[in-house]
């Protein structure tokens, strides 16, 4: 309780101050979001008062007006510390490694230390101290967020529209089980846990495919909740409307139908709004992560699933401009930057592709924040930077070509990945072409270097500068 009180209070007084940032580092299942946290407290980390040509773009670090960055302890002692040391660890492996998927919450702080340039305190040589608050989480539990405003029913009908082919033929155990379920009978629960093992299995499959939108999301990574009957319900997708208001007028509360809808309540507001309210209500600046590229390697299908998950996202964050009411009492996200990532994986030719591609995949949530008044930013990086860019010459030729550890076969490759579509190519695109954007492993790091990267420089620039002036 006391531990409580006193995070509330520091909260309240640097947000009253401003010297206080909460990031949302967000993106679906695989965007890259534990490498793009670890590289940003490492960049930041690095920086000294002599030579930061590692973030050339960053104004106060080219400057020379940071005069320090520590990690500090966190104010929520119930949440478990990113793990950058064991991150970091990876990468100097030799081989190195890219940092281990999350799976499940963490957070870290900063203090950055800086030099006054503007305002009264300027004239006075005062210095000031920035609070970065970062949170780390898994991306399938982000999914999960929409369903604080769908009921049961709402919820089976909105999956049954986007229930596509390739979904049913994956669906086809888990869908015949269902099929014969009497839902009036009285509920088994060994019957209830087999058929939401099935739906898991099904969950699971979408996933290695390349399909997104995976609701429930904590049945792929349940974390601490394995095996727990919250875990072990299922939508209804075949139902008629007639037939929904008919088993809610007469089902049996023990009914197979009235536990499904139990469980999906208890599982919304007992699970989902919790991790809402406890992450989620109170940031001030955001980045939206995507991988755009493998998706392109699968089908048009993986890439609309990614579009509707992050579509679906935008109706969860609070967005609007900062004030003092507002960051007292109902913070809002005032800035957003959508960065698409993995951008070392093509030439330096196709990055302002990647950007367009970007932008079509988040068209919709782009235009809803910039009505809001937002700023808003759109980027490609490589928090850990694979390959390096080379000219190659062939048959009298020169043309652009990326040279790494290629992921598949671990051999180092010299190759041109190809073009990327500034927009979604259309379906019969997919009958006849193929892309192939290969996948590489990191770049060798000593001890006491900083991580690679490719415009890290411009995405702090974006959400920190004008805090640092």
């Amino acid at each position: 309780m006391l531990n409580t009180l006193q995070k509330e209070m520091n909260q309240f007084i640097n947000r009253g101050l401003d010297r206080s940032l909460r990031l949302a580092v967000t993106g679906l299942s695989r965007s890259g979001k534990t490498a793009f946290i670890t590289s940003l407290i490492n960049q930041l980390l690095h920086i000294n008062r002599v030579d930061n040509g590692h973030l050339p773009l960053f104004d106060p670090a080219r400057n020379l007006r940071i005069l320090g960055v520590k990690r500090i302890a966190q104010l929520d002692l119930s949440i478990p510390r990113f793990e950058y040391e064991r991150n970091l660890s990876e990468l100097q492996q030799k081989p190195p490694h890219f940092p281990q998927s999350t799976r499940g919450v963490s957070e870290t702080r900063l203090a950055i230390r800086y030099q006054r340039q503007s305002g009264l305190m300027s004239y006075l040589k005062e210095t000031g101290t920035l609070y970065l608050d970062i949170f780390d989480y898994p991306g399938e539990w982000l999914l999960d967020l929409p369903l604080l405003a769908l009921s049961y029913q709402q919820w089976s009908q909105e999956l049954s529209q986007l229930f596509n082919d390739k979904r049913k033929n994956l669906a086809q155990p888990w869908l015949a089980k269902v099929a014969k379920l009497d839902l009036t009978a009285l509920a088994n629960e060994d019957v209830l846990a087999q058929i939401a093992q099935d739906y898991t299995d099904y969950l699971q499959a979408c996933k290695e495919r390349g399909l997104h939108f995976i609701q429930p999301g904590r049945f792929v990574l349940p974390a601490e909740l394995e095996g727990a009957p919250a875990l072990q319900f299922f939508p209804l997708l075949e139902l008629t409307t007639a037939q929904w208001e008919q088993l809610k007028n007469s089902a049996n509360s023990k009914s197979y139908f009235s536990v499904l809808v139990q469980r999906y309540e208890y599982y919304r507001h007992k699970i989902v709004k919790k991790f809402y309210q406890d992450y989620f209500a109170n940031f001030d600046r955001q980045v939206i992560l995507a991988d755009c590229l493998t998706p392109l390697n699968h089908s048009r299908q993986a890439f609309d699933d990614m579009r509707e998950g992050l579509t679906q996202l935008f109706k969860n964050f609070h967005y609007g401009k900062r004030h003092l009411l507002t960051r007292l009492f109902s913070p809002r996200i005032d800035k957003l930057m959508f960065i698409a990532t993995k951008a070392d994986h093509i030439t330096s030719d196709q990055v302002p592709n990647l950007i367009s591609l970007m932008r079509h995949l988040v068209q919709k949530g782009g235009s809803y924040v910039e009505f809001e008044g937002i700023e808003t930013e759109y980027s490609a990086i490589a928090s850990i930077r694979a390959t390096q860019q080379v000219n190659v010459t062939q048959n009298g030729q020169k043309f652009k070509a990326i040279q790494g550890i290629r992921s598949s076969d671990l051999q180092q490759v010299t190759v041109f990945p190809g073009s990327v579509p500034m927009k979604v190519p259309n379906e019969a695109f997919w009958q006849t072409n193929k892309f192939e954007f290969d996948q590489f492993e990191p770049q060798p790091l000593e001890p006491g270097e900083n991580i690679p990267h490719l415009r890290m420089d411009t995405v702090l620039q974006f959400l920190l500068g004008d805090k640092l002036d």
